[in-house]
């Protein structure tokens, strides 16, 4: 189910940044996730800003398939905010500083995924989860997490991210099939007991995902 709503121009702009942006449409997608709602599930509301024009139907089915690669851990995506922006070109790509004015700009509901041009960051990941314990000198970009175009198994990526996002933790796991591998791939696509236990718990003290379901 998918709401949308279409604004031909609307440019946001601080006074501390005066960063121009154009949200060009929003769209609320509803229940993502592939199963009944159940009593056990935490619920979790994804916000995600498209900031380099990806295909819409490419990150609505990528979403739908990590939200049931997170739905093993009674995690529920119960449904995505999804704003196609159009930002500065000096803004596209993932970059520490830019990153933090565009965040603080858009100041979206977290968690926030970003899909960007690429990355500028030295290493250059193809996508990279900020939560808590690593944002402290770049408080905006908080629960945030962005992929840079290329990324493979973009399904795989985003719930690997939210993991991260949610576990508050950078740690990964290379047992065989584990979704938390070093590296992403469409075979890894399991969740242990602890780590389903630590997403649970650490989200929702972060107060990123919430008791009930939509």
């Amino acid at each position: 189910m998918i709401a949308l709503a279409l604004t031909a121009v609307c440019v946001c702009t601080t006074a501390a940044s005066a960063l121009p942006l154009t949200i060009e449409s929003r769209q609320t997608i509803n229940d993502l996730a592939p199963q009944p709602a159940t009593a056990s599930e935490l619920a979790l509301h994804l916000s995600v800003a498209n900031i380099d024009h990806w295909d819409t139907a490419v990150v609505i089915a990528a979403l739908r398939t990590a939200a049931t690669l997170l739905a093993q851990c009674a995690i529920r995506v119960t449904g995505a905010d999804l704003l196609q922006i159009t930002v500065p070109d000096t803004h596209r790509h993932f970059d520490t500083p830019r990153s933090r004015e565009l965040a603080r700009a858009l100041a979206l509901p977290k968690p926030a995924l970003y899909f960007t041009a690429g990355t500028r960051q030295v290493p250059a990941f193809d996508a990279e989860a900020i939560g808590r314990g690593n944002s402290r000198s770049r408080p905006e970009l908080t629960d945030t997490i962005w992929i840079a175009r290329g990324a493979h198994d973009l399904g795989q990526v985003i719930a690997h991210e939210l993991a991260h996002v949610l576990m508050d933790s950078g740690a990964h796991d290379n047992t065989s099939g584990n979704l938390m591998a070093e590296d992403t791939a469409a075979q890894n696509t399991q969740l242990n007991p602890a780590q389903c236990a630590q997403m649970r718990s650490t989200g929702t003290r972060n107060s990123l995902l919430r008791p009930g379901v939509d």
